[in-house]
């Protein structure tokens, strides 16, 4: 559950167009779309599908929230990312992302659908992720829901060459993306009202840290 767009987001929108670029000429994006059965055109449409569609905010419902206590913003971490906190308003706007939510859903069950996983496999997966994913993130009252960039693709990555040594990359997609929406964005609902944010996205802010790029992270790692 990530806030709405800021000057972060928009830093780390740039910064990902330039490793994009990197990983282009380095043919790793190649690399990560064919170990997912797609070839490299498919693939950067998809990515820049997730990408542009990270601006994209379905709403859903909107609930009572209430005021955050200032004793516990995190001064420190909004001091050095620079995150404005943004204004009470009484009620947070529930939302679906498009690209970080939807494109990703949509894919996974493309995946599961193309490659052989059992069920089984997939819920072990999945469940594992869920878990690191909602111990290592945190409500920031006024901001949303933050948790460290790499947690998710390595773990991903970890469990699903533990799990299905031979399906390991369209697993460590499935596992890291599902992993992160149910862990850190539907697994902290309850959160989301004694946060005082306007908005709360599920899946939003898919950019420089979005659900799709952990997933291709993690595929890149197994």
């Amino acid at each position: 559950m990530r806030g709405p767009f800021s000057p972060l987001h928009l830093l780390g929108f740039i910064l990902l167009l330039v490793f994009l670029l990197l990983f282009v000429q380095l043919g790793l994006i190649s690399l990560a779309f064919g170990k997912l059965g797609l070839s490299t055109s498919q693939g950067m449409l998809l990515l820049f599908a997730s990408l542009f569609g990270s601006a994209l905010n379905m709403p859903v419902t909107r609930i009572k929230a209430e005021r955050p206590d200032p004793d516990l913003q995190n001064f420190t971490l909004q001091s050095l990312l620079r995150m404005p906190v943004l204004p009470f308003t009484g009620h947070t706007l529930i939302a679906v992302n498009v690209g970080g939510c939807l494109v990703p859903l949509v894919f996974s069950a493309s995946l599961i659908s193309r490659f052989p996983l059992p069920l089984a496999e997939i819920l072990l997966a999945v469940g594992i992720v869920t878990a690191v994913c909602h111990y290592t993130s945190r409500p920031i009252p006024g901001i949303g829901i933050g948790m460290p960039p790499l947690i998710a693709p390595i773990t991903a990555a970890i469990v699903a060459v533990l799990v299905d040594r031979e399906l390991a990359a369209p697993l460590a997609y499935i596992c890291g993306t599902l992993g992160v929406l149910v862990g850190a964005d539907l697994l902290r609902l309850r959160d989301i009202a004694k946060m005082g944010t306007p908005i709360a996205s599920i899946g939003g802010a898919g950019t420089f840290d979005g659900i799709f790029l952990t997933g291709i992270v993690a595929v890149l790692l197994t």
